[in-house]
């Protein structure tokens, strides 16, 4: 019996010896426990890694820099009494748009069953959209690249009269920046890139073959010395304004009509605010009025009659009133001596009477 029960006692403790430890148990669910954990944390890198890449391309595109445009009718150098004239209407528009650092220029035609896509290269006399057109891209272009890309023309025999623009990319030859106007030349250099006049005592080379009398924007990069052949990049018009916030002129678009100035917007997305000046606008004093936060903003001027004439004019908008047309529509100048006030002057009381509303909008935006 005693025989009987030491078999039992010792069959039973080889079967506890046989099962699997309780310690053995608490590892497998710790490493269970372990395994699931790491998965989680990489789980949890991988979004963090996927919400900063989107975070950073929510900053780049936060990054675009708002843009102002104004649009006005070609037809107001119609009003001007002679070439000369003409010429200084057109000036004072450049030296305005300067002066208030705006990025685009739109001339748009009241009347018109043409499209104007390029300049007649024709030496014979041009009114109204053509001729505005010519003397703004001519103004905003440095002195020095004026000859290669503006062939003799009649509507360009008075410009030597007009103040210069003085814009910071119309650089002086000794003048040193990180990027300069250029144009290609016919010219190769030896490492079969090509040459480009930037105003300097030296011809520059970039690393890209560019069909000769083209604009291009040159990084100049820190090397300041011009005998060495080590090639340049061209640069996005953009960059200067980019990097430090530098004014770099305005372009110049021609539009049939009013309502292709908004639909043939090169800008991605279009202007997401519109503003139209009348003197039949509403009046709201400079101080109080508040411009949306925006990435692209439009100022319209009329011409000899005004925007609601330009708004009659066009089939699409026809029937139209101006406040349908624009979110705004502003009076800039209320209480004026003058039963008129001209294009040319409207621009610069507008876009002064706009400098502290715009600012105001920029700020909440952080630009």
């Amino acid at each position: 019996m005693a025989k009987k029960k030491k078999r039992a006692r010792a069959e039973a403790e080889a079967k506890a010896e046989s099962q699997p430890q309780p310690q053995n148990e608490v590892e497998l669910v710790v490493n269970g426990d372990s395994h699931d954990s790491e998965k989680k944390k990489k789980k949890k890198m991988q979004k963090k890694q996927t919400n900063k890449a989107d975070s950073d391309h929510e900053e780049e595109e936060a990054k675009e820099i708002p843009t102002v445009t104004i649009a006005l009718a070609g037809s107001i150098i119609n009003n001007a009494q002679s070439l000369e004239l003409a010429t200084r209407l057109a000036g004072q528009i450049a030296r305005a748009a300067t002066i208030f650092r705006i990025d685009e220029v739109v001339v748009f035609d009241n009347k018109s069953d043409h499209s104007v896509t390029e300049l007649d290269s024709s030496d014979e006399n041009e009114t109204g959209a053509p001729f505005l057109i010519r003397i703004l891209r001519y103004l905003e272009t440095p002195q020095y690249l004026r000859r290669a890309l503006f062939p003799k023309h009649n509507s360009l025999r008075y410009v030597g009269v007009l103040p210069p623009l003085d814009a910071p990319h119309h650089l002086r030859k000794h003048e040193w920046a990180p990027y300069r106007e250029g144009v290609t030349l016919k010219e190769r250099s030896l490492d079969l890139g090509t040459l480009v006049d930037v105003g300097l005592h030296k011809h520059v080379v970039i690393d890209q073959v560019v069909e000769p009398g083209t604009r291009v924007t040159v990084a100049m990069g820190t090397n300041r010395n011009l005998d060495t052949d080590l090639p340049r990049e061209i640069a996005s018009p953009s960059k200067p304004r980019e990097e430090s916030g530098m004014y770099w002129g305005y372009r110049v678009r021609y539009a049939s009509n009013l309502s292709s100035v908004f639909k043939d917007c090169p800008y991605k997305g279009g202007y997401d605010h519109l503003i139209g000046t009348s003197e039949h606008g509403l009046i709201v004093n400079s101080s109080n009025l508040t411009i949306p936060t925006f990435r692209h903003l439009l100022i319209a001027f009329g011409g000899l009659a005004g925007l609601e004439e330009s708004i009659e004019e066009d089939n699409n908008l026809k029937g139209k009133n101006a406040q349908e047309v624009f979110d705004s529509y502003l009076n800039t100048c209320p209480h004026q001596g003058s039963r008129t006030i001209r294009t040319e002057e409207a621009i610069l009381i507008s876009l002064q009477y706009f400098q502290e509303p715009i600012s105001r909008a920029l700020q909440r935006v952080g630009v």
